[in-house]
């Protein structure tokens, strides 16, 4: 990417894993939280990484970035995760420029998603952004290819039915309920953690079960009676959970801790006990799937779960690759005219230099000469000129390459370190 004057470093990268390949509990290992995605973004900074991008959901852990050699974004990921580069290898992937691009895209659409149309991805990307931007790890490429891929998923979510209907595991989570769980309407449910797809979950629990015996119960209590608030519903201390798990029909865990919070020791039912975990890493102790009367079911298998909804999306899929060609396009057409932007820079100051002399020149001698007003009709002139020579650089029939070293000639252009 050096040619680009955006990185000093020759390519970009996708590292990563995903649901395709590393099962939730490998998914958990290498899975950052935001200290630990601030943490990493720091020392890629403080390593000379001068553009990065980090994503890490209940469905992928992403790095994307600049860098000589795509190990020195693996090492990363392990040193700040309780992955290891041999776990990491045999489930990963690796993408290098424009495939590291199109693999963006695909994932900030919906289109590489675990349910198909899941636009829960674009808002975790531009939470993403926003932590490199303020690490300052985020150069003027990142920036522009996040724009981007938004601006696809803002297109395609729009002019396409690829996200109607259910369009998240948390909406899933409600449809196996309903088909699993007789007049639940009429059951007891207990939803422990209100992050963003526990609120989610919320929401779709009371819109579609028609139950109003929801419990919350959040380690930050505050937290949950925000959302109680908002729809009428119980909140609980979380040192009642144990008390609460004993009475309720289903349990959602939606608590996003890097260790269990729902081992076999909180567990004394006596009557059947439905439990989803909608957590990465697993927030449901193994061991809990042995005990009588209960049911356990992880996301993974939620997200499995296939409908007439999902058959129909797949009918947009070709609209919705047709609207990331045409936005990608126009993101290589930016990247492209940044190989010509230090000439045109150095051309800038050249013609301004010009100006400089000869206004200075006629000054000296022209008694009643104005050189205020000859500034601006000379920057306005410069100006046209520039913008004429740019515009003949992004001709596609023009060859850029000759252009750029005849315009160096003509007029004997330096291009220092400072132009690009």
């Amino acid at each position: 990417m050096q040619e680009y004057h955006i990185s000093k470093f020759n390519s970009f990268y996708t590292i990563g894993l995903n649901y395709k390949k590393a099962d939730a509990d490998l998914r958990g290992k290498f899975n950052l939280d935001a200290v630990a995605m601030d943490t990493l973004l720091l020392q890629a900074k403080e390593s000379g990484i001068d553009g990065l991008l980090v994503t890490s959901t209940c469905n992928r852990t992403e790095l994307h970035g600049f860098a000589q050699h795509p190990f020195q974004l693996i090492k990363l990921l392990c040193d700040h995760s309780l992955g290891t580069v041999e776990e990491f290898q045999k489930v990963a992937y690796v993408y290098k420029n424009n495939d590291a691009i199109s693999h963006l895209f695909k994932v900030g659409t919906g289109l590489d998603s675990q349910i198909l149309g899941d636009f829960e991805i674009i808002s975790q990307l531009k939470q993403s952004f926003v932590r490199s931007k303020k690490i300052a790890i985020a150069n003027p490429f990142i920036e522009r290819l996040c724009n981007a891929v938004i601006q696809a998923s803002k297109r395609i979510k729009t002019e396409t039915e690829i996200s109607t209907g259910a369009t998240s595991v948390a909406f899933a989570s409600v449809q196996y309920i309903l088909k699993n769980v007789p007049d639940i309407s009429n059951k007891k449910i207990l939803l422990f953690g209100t992050g963003k797809i526990g609120r989610n979950t919320c929401e779709n629990l009371i819109k579609h079960t028609k139950n109003s015996d929801i419990t919350l119960i959040n380690r930050t209590k505050t937290k949950a009676e925000e959302i109680a608030g908002k729809f009428n519903l119980v909140v609980k201390d979380y040192g009642d959970l144990q008390t609460e798990i004993r009475t309720t029909d289903v349990l959602i865990v939606a608590t996003g801790a890097q260790k269990p919070t729902i081992t076999k020791s909180l567990i004394h039912s006596k009557k059947p006990l439905l439990i989803l975990d909608l957590s990465i890493p697993k927030n449901v102790a193994d061991d809990v799937k042995g005990l009588a009367m209960v049911t356990t079911v992880h996301l993974d298998q939620l997200s499995q779960i296939t409908d007439e909804t999902l058959e129909r999306r797949k009918k947009f899929i070709p609209q919705a690759e047709a609207i990331n060609e045409e936005i990608k396009d126009g993101f290589i057409k930016w990247l492209e005219t940044r190989k010509f932007a230090p000439v045109i820079k150095a051309l800038k100051q050249k013609l301004s230099d010009i100006k400089d002399e000869e206004i200075d020149y006629q000054s000296k001698k022209q008694k009643d000469f104005s050189k205020d007003q000859a500034d601006i009709v000379s920057n306005r002139i410069i100006q046209k000129i520039t913008k004429q020579f740019a515009n003949h650089l992004k001709d596609d029939t023009v060859d850029a390459n000759h252009s750029l070293e005849l315009l160096k000639k003509i007029f004997q252009l330096e291009i220092d370190a400072q132009n690009e």
